[in-house]
């Protein structure tokens, strides 16, 4: 019994020994945010989205890098900027230094690696999906199921932006792929009823949104 005790700590001490040498080795380029800025899809544009990016990121030693949200915006006569053009070439990893894509080609038409047990927040821990409580999967994109941006149209994909919480909708993708027939993690269903946080969490959200170094 006490040799098959020493085995088993040795076996376990190893493989947290394999995963911490993992996450050095590949540090973390992708999370969702652990927590959303409190005032639904408001996030006071790209730059207030990506500076919260940036803040998620340093505290928990991972600043120091081009950290960008994964949000599209829209324009009156044009596309607007694309998600996808925001966050750099990849590769990127998760906290616990898994691989979620080598590139955007990857990460978008051949993505099977973004799912409720990959796509961790910054601190390495799961994101609450379908089925748990309370249910947090609905992640802010703004984007067509490629990451882009949509073609100007009678709706409001964004939020103004991402500077409304009371008017308009956003699209919003299912990070853990499960729920209302669409498992597209960029694009999976509009918010329903506003952009304010009580309107995010009654269709399955809390404001979160992707983050990814671009660098």
């Amino acid at each position: 019994m006490k040799h098959i005790m020493i085995k088993t700590i040795l076996l376990v001490g190893t493989l947290f020994g394999c995963l911490s040498a993992n996450a050095q080795d590949n540090p973390m380029g992708f999370f969702i945010t652990s927590v959303g800025m409190g005032n639904g899809a408001d996030l006071g544009g790209l730059e207030g989205a990506d500076a919260h990016c940036n803040k998620l990121a340093t505290a928990v030693g991972a600043g120091g890098r081009d950290w960008r949200a994964y949000l599209s915006t829209e324009e009156p006569t044009k596309r607007g900027v694309s998600a996808r053009s925001r966050i750099g070439t990849g590769p990127w990893y998760n906290a616990k230094g898994f691989l979620i894509a080598e590139n955007l080609t990857e990460l978008h038409l051949y993505n099977k690696t973004i799912l409720l047990e990959t796509a961790l927040n910054e601190k390495g821990e799961q994101v609450n999906g379908r089925g748990d409580k309370p249910n947090r999967h609905d992640i802010l994109t703004g984007s067509q199921d490629d990451g882009t941006a949509y073609f100007p149209d009678d709706i409001d994909h964004t939020c103004s932006n991402w500077t409304s919480s009371d008017e308009g909708s956003a699209q919003v993708g299912h990070h853990d792929r499960h729920g209302g027939g669409n498992t597209s993690w960029t694009s999976a269903h509009a918010t329903r009823g506003g952009c304010s946080q009580k309107a995010l969490q009654s269709t399955g959200g809390d404001g979160l949104f992707y983050c990814f170094a671009a660098d």
